[in-house]
């Protein structure tokens, strides 16, 4: 049984699933020797109802200034989805809209942008990555103040590009507590890792200005 379906079933303790949630904090502290700067869930589920709640209180308890909000713009506008995943990224996405005013009170904060259910696995393109750029921020500077009060030239606007590159999981190995789901074993992790590295993609970061940077350089 899945973890939404857990949920939904009502089958989940939060005071458990913030204990298992502190656990992880402490065993990263303790094979790294610091805290992540930047913490979210597998397949977004530190955004879904109650859990949200718990999510954000571990963040803020351990100082964990930073996560992932996925809220794509443009993603309503991407026809290449089929119809069954984009199902489960609007349900994403309105878990999300809901989730910023928790995620605000504690104190938490994430990019301005966010990129990536549009360009995974097999979309993922350097001319579908540019397109997704380029749309998101459109929609970000129409949504900034009028030009009487325009943010200084220095403000540095923070894009998150979601990624998974890496090689194809062998069954039974890795995975999230049931063992590496039908994207973790399939060529598109691969896909991924070889679009990211192609010369003309880090061409384009550099003509466009934008600086490959880690949630911790924030």
């Amino acid at each position: 049984m899945g973890f939404r379906t857990a949920l939904s079933k009502g089958l989940l303790n939060m005071s458990e699933v913030k204990q298992e949630l502190k656990a992880q904090v402490e065993l990263f502290h303790k094979l790294t020797g610091h805290l992540p700067p930047h913490m979210d869930g597998h397949q977004h589920i530190h955004v879904l109802p109650e859990v949200r709640h718990v999510f954000a209180e571990v963040l803020e308890e351990y100082g964990i200034k930073y996560t992932r909000v996925p809220i794509e713009p443009g993603l309503h506008n991407c026809e290449w989805i089929p119809p069954s995943l984009m199902d489960f990224y609007l349900g994403v996405e309105e878990d999300s809209f809901n989730t910023v005013d928790v995620f605000t009170r504690h104190g938490i904060r994430w990019p301005d942008i966010y990129i990536g259910l549009s360009t995974m696995g097999k979309n993922m393109s350097v001319s579908n990555i540019w397109s997704a750029i380029d749309a998101a921020i459109v929609e970000f500077t129409s949504k900034a103040p009028s030009p009487a009060h325009l943010m200084p030239q220095s403000r540095t606007v923070t894009i998150e590009l979601m990624v998974h590159p890496g090689y194809p999981s062998v069954p039974s190995l890795g995975g999230c507590g049931e063992g590496p789901d039908d994207f973790s074993q399939s060529w598109e992790r691969l896909h991924e890792l070889q679009t990211l590295i192609k010369p003309e993609l880090q061409s384009h970061y550099k003509t466009r200005n934008i600086q490959l940077c880690s949630f911790k350089d924030l």
